[in-house]
């Protein structure tokens, strides 16, 4: 018998690698993302240099995306828990603070619904009370 391999919760388009390499040029290479559930651009994923946005126990962790740490707002997780999620890039300017704001783009979060084995070998999720208290942050 084979062994499951982890699935990751998220994954990245060629544009958003793109776009993450031209970020760390700018801004180093310890970014961030959160996803709030908020209204407006609010519910879109936000990048941020490391430790400009205070996670909490209202935050979930869902993974590693091309060496940044992923959150999202623990109500809305419950609404994508069953996705896996793809981070891209679109034309036009977004009302966030994510830093690639300026650059005329704006990140989005693409979705397919894991598949019933998928479901059985996810990449294990925490706080990110649980990330600080862990000093994983």
């Amino acid at each position: 018998m084979s062994e499951s391999k982890t699935i990751p919760r998220v994954i990245l388009s060629e544009a958003a690698i793109d776009t993450i390499d031209t970020l760390r040029k700018r801004f180093g290479t310890d970014l961030m993302f959160h996803q709030s559930g908020g209204c407006c651009d609010g519910s879109s994923p936000m990048c941020f240099e490391k430790g400009d946005f205070k996670v909490g126990g209202s935050d979930i962790w869902i993974g590693k995306v091309y060496g940044c740490d992923f959150f999202m707002n623990k109500d809305q997780f419950e609404y994508w828990k069953h996705t896996q999620l793809t981070l891209d890039v679109t034309p036009g300017r977004g009302s966030s603070f994510s830093i690639e704001i300026p650059m005329g783009i704006r990140f989005i979060i693409r979705s397919r619904v894991f598949t019933m084995e998928e479901l059985e070998n996810l990449e294990p999720t925490m706080t990110g009370e649980e990330m600080v208290e862990k000093n994983l942050l």
